[in-house]
């Protein structure tokens, strides 16, 4: 595919943790993504109860809007911060546990149980950890995977995900040569190679 120079660009874990550390996060919204509000139905397909998979969740205040409606939620981040604050900006208490699959892994749980949130690497889950899903709501994870990571990143997300789930991907469209990412170039055609 046509990336142009973003494909031997790699951002480290260290450097999306000073993104959060430092503020500089204009990739999360406040408010709820117009494109998951249009297509809600496809992801539940009638479904209720859900299992949802939130890859590189930061503080996604969807979490809290689909877990409203009666979903479980599962999110991986690598920033901790990103994942106390997500709790403490809807006002919501949950505890902290280790994971002993995972070295230095840590999973905050609402205390109503119906949101989990992993701080770890995304390629530390397996379903073996976290189980598999339902739903997918990627609205920046693909587009922020180091470019050389996707096969991989494709591969985890086909294995966490049930028979019969959806996954709505949201990604960008631009020019790769005039911006190095992230958020990475994805065209179409290499969305359809890594998903199908």
């Amino acid at each position: 595919s046509d990336v142009g120079p973003q494909k031997e660009r790699v951002v480290t874990e260290e450097e999306w943790l000073q993104k959060w550390e430092t503020g500089n996060i204009g990739f999360h919204k406040e408010q709820r993504h117009p494109l998951l509000q249009k297509h809600l139905d496809v992801l539940l397909n009638g479904r209720s109860g859900l299992r949802i998979f939130f890859p590189l969740c930061g503080k996604a205040v969807e979490m809290k809007w689909l877990a409203d409606m009666g979903h479980s939620v599962v999110g991986v981040e690598v920033s901790e911060q990103a994942l106390k604050d997500f709790f403490s900006e809807h006002s919501l208490p949950y505890f902290e546990e280790p994971v002993p699959e995972i070295s230095g892994g840590k999973m905050f749980q609402s205390t109503s149980g119906n949101i989990s949130l992993y701080c770890c690497s995304i390629y530390d889950l397996s379903s073996s950890i976290v189980g598999k899903f339902d739903g997918v709501w990627d609205r920046g994870a693909l587009v922020a995977v180091n470019p050389r990571d996707r096969q991989r990143y494709a591969t985890l997300m086909t294995n966490l995900m049930e028979k019969n789930s959806s996954c709505l991907l949201v990604t960008v469209s631009y020019d790769p040569n005039k911006h190095k990412g992230p958020p990475f170039y994805v065209p179409e055609s290499e969305v359809k190679s890594l998903f199908g």
